[in-house]
Order: structure tokens, then sequence, then C-alpha cells
């Protein structure tokens, strides 16, 4: 696989991010905790799936229990995070703090063997974090005293993705079958505090049930594994700094099922998340 196939293959878990949001709120009104029990199980029995046919149970084994810990308590840790720092702090605040996780990828990427952090790579993931905070911020900002443990919790939760997958990049030779292992974990840590934390809810339609079904195998299923290999393989810069048209994506998927209204501002934050790739790609390109 060289390395514009990979960087390509992580673009889809972008993509499939984007639906997130969507497919979410079509999963009212199952708690959180709940929702990511059941997404993460669905998920990593997709991997499980791909394991049987390929035959890579052996290659499982060989993989030590400490990389096992490091994927299960990041993509567990994250959730978790994101989900309680949404509850103390207004949503649109602590969004825009969880998605520095991409420009903290572009940033340490440098430190990396082989990587080398130019100015534009900078440049460019400042100007996508612009674009992405118009629109996860267009609601305003209304930064509150109360709400700092909030903040905290969002920051923690993009260092902790961003950690995940730059150090994701150092454990290349772990193969990504193992992303499966992280998925049913976290799905059994998730089910666990949410018999502690929630009141269990299904689904009343059919399509409520659809939209957990598409959760589990998209956004919260294929996405990890595609990721994976576009941090071990791909450019992580360009990568890094392409994330932040997820934001864009998931509001234009929501304006297209008129769940939300479009706007002006819409067409600025594109141009700005679309000019911040540019230059990141231009960078990667020069090398």
């Amino acid at each position: 696989m060289t390395r514009t196939q990979a960087t390509l293959i992580g673009f889809s878990a972008i993509v499939l991010w984007a639906l997130l949001a969507l497919l979410t709120v079509g999963s009212a009104p199952v708690p959180p905790l709940q929702l990511n029990a059941v997404c993460f199980a669905i998920g990593g029995a997709i991997g499980l799936i791909w394991i049987a046919v390929t035959g890579s149970f052996g290659a499982l084994r060989r993989v030590s229990w400490k990389v096992y810990a490091f994927g299960t308590v990041a993509l567990f840790g994250y959730h978790l995070l994101y989900f309680t720092a949404l509850r103390l702090a207004p949503p649109a605040e602590a969004s825009l703090i969880a998605y520095l996780w991409p420009l903290l990828i572009v940033l340490f990427s440098g430190l990396l063997p082989g990587e080398h952090l130019k100015p534009l790579h900078i440049i460019g993931a400042l100007v996508a974090f612009a674009g992405a905070g118009l629109i996860v911020a267009r609601g305003g900002i209304s930064a509150r005293a109360e709400a700092l443990p909030g903040y905290g919790l969002a920051f923690l939760c993009a260092l902790t993705w961003s950690g995940y997958s730059l150090v994701s990049r150092r454990l290349g030779t772990a193969p990504t079958a193992a992303v499966a292992i992280y998925c049913l974990a976290t799905a059994v840590l998730s089910a666990i505090a949410h018999l502690f934390l929630e009141q269990t809810t299904w689904p009343t339609t059919g399509p409520g049930w659809l939209a957990i079904l598409a959760l589990g195998i998209g956004p919260v299923g294929l996405a990890f594994y595609t990721w994976d290999i576009g941090v071990k393989r791909g450019d992580i810069q360009l990568l890094g700094t392409a994330s932040y048209a997820a934001p864009l994506l998931s509001t234009l998927a929501l304006i297209s099922t008129g769940i939300v209204g479009a706007s002006p501002i819409l067409l600025l934050a594109a141009f700005m998340i679309a000019a911040g790739a540019f230059l990141a790609a231009m960078a990667s390109r020069s090398r």
C-alpha cells in the first residue's frame, strides 16, 4: 500500500465521522453511554468477521496486552470525556475545544520519526481550525466560569484523540485488526458505565434502530479501522488538517435533512477549511 492510498483510506474515516451527528440525532432517545456500548459492539463484530475471513487471528495473539490497553483506554476515554464535557459546558464551546485534536496532530507530528513539520502545515491547520470554529460556534460563544470543568475535560478529550492517533503511528507494526479488540473492550466498559450512570432506553421506531445500526457500521465502526490505516501509513499532517472538513460535512448533512437551517457563514467556513487543507497538501507535496 502506498502512502497516497493509505491517506485516501484515512479520508474515508473523516467522511464517515461527518455522519455522526445526523445518525446520533436519529438514534434518540438512547443515552450516550448505552449508544456507545451498542455501536462499539457492532463495530467490534465487523472487525471479528473481517479477521475470520482473512484468517488474522494469529496476528492478534502476537500483539502485546499493552497495545490493547492503550487502544481501549483511548477509545473509551475519548468518548467518556466528550459526553461529560458536553454535559458540563455549553455544547458549542466544548465541541470547539475538543476539535483542537486535528491541530494537535499536525503540531506534534513533527516529533514522529521520518516526519517533517513545515510552516505551511501549521498555517493550514490554523486556518482550517478557524473555519471549523465558525461552524461549531455559529450560535455564539458565551464562556461561563461554572463551565470551566467542562472546558478542561474537552481539552483532555482533544489530547486523548490526538495522542491516540500519533502513538498509533509509532505502533505501525500492530495490525489494524487489533482495533476490533479496542472496540469490543470499549463496548464492555461503556455498558458497565451505562448501568451505573444512565437509565436504559431503546428506540421506539424503525428509523431509530436503523440509525444505531448505521452508527455501528460507519462512524463508530469502519471509521476506526480506516483511520488506523491512514495514521499509520498515510500523510498524517494532511489527514490532521483535512479532519476539519468533518464538522462542515456534518452540518451540510444536517441541513440536507432539514434538521438545521442553512447559513451564509457556511460558505466562508467551507472556503477556510478547503484553503487550510490545500496549504497542508502543498507543504506535504513539496517535501
